[in-house]
């Protein structure tokens, strides 16, 4: 009997056939969101600025200034194009679009505007008001007046059918919350834990609170204030007049 080998090599070669078929791929992760222009490192003649993730808890006393029809019409740093009649402001750190209290201290006057643009690059100043922002709080004369900037939340826009709407998103309440009065800021961490030895010795809790930029690391001394806004603010005044000029509220 003549054997046939036409069935079993064909068998051989479905065997085969099943065997080299691999699994399919897992499915791909997802792309993780680029992280926004504006959110990035940058220089500014030879000074690395880090922009902060988030403006939440943001207190910082300083001075400000205002800029105007030089740069009026011109693209601020996210794209808009700056006009110096609306109520916004540059700051080196703080994100884009964050609503900030802006007070100024020498004549009681504040207002709240938006953050739109990267600036100021002038040492000791902490923020650049629009002509408008500066008018309002009483400033243009002068040219800088010193201020505290709180930050209230964020303005969003959205999309509502066929047209944008901008929605404000606040923080929590900033008139309550976990307040600290910060005292000192040091490099050395020695230093700091002298100083918060020392308020401790006074009666009143102090933590030293740590914070990275870049390379450097500071070790800030913030002592403990209460829950109401009210009660930081006479803290900080007390600070202010025993030795502690630069002292500022912050919240936690």
């Amino acid at each position: 009997m003549k054997l046939s080998f036409l069935p079993f090599l064909m068998i051989l070669l479905l065997l085969h056939g099943c065997a080299s078929k691999t699994a399919p791929p897992p499915p791909a992760e997802p792309v993780p969101a680029a992280i926004p222009a504006t959110q990035r490192p940058y220089k500014i003649k030879g000074k690395t600025y880090y922009p902060l993730p988030s403006s939440e808890g943001y207190v910082e006393k300083g001075v400000a200034s205002w800029y105007g029809g030089k740069f009026h019409g011109r693209k601020t740093s996210n794209g808009e194009v700056y006009d110096m009649h609306e109520e916004t402001a540059a700051h080196k750190t703080l994100p884009m679009n964050t609503m900030v209290l802006v007070e100024n201290l020498e004549n009681g006057r504040n207002m709240a505007v938006r953050v739109n643009d990267r600036g100021p690059f002038v040492k000791g100043r902490i923020i650049d008001l629009s002509l408008s922002a500066a008018r309002k709080l009483g400033m243009v004369n002068q040219g800088t007046a010193k201020v505290r900037v709180t930050a209230l939340g964020e303005a969003r826009t959205f999309r509502e059918g066929n047209r944008e709407v901008a929605r404000f998103l606040p923080h929590q309440d900033f008139q309550q919350g976990d307040f600290y009065v910060q005292i000192g800021s040091f490099t050395n961490r020695n230093n700091a834990l002298k100083l918060q030895e020392k308020i401790k010795r006074q009666g009143n809790n102090a933590v030293i609170s740590q914070f990275g930029r870049g390379d450097r690391r500071f070790y800030r001394v913030q002592v403990q204030a209460g829950s109401t806004l009210s009660v930081a603010r006479n803290m900080e005044k007390e600070y202010n007049n025993n030795g502690y000029p630069d002292a500022f509220v912050i919240a936690r």
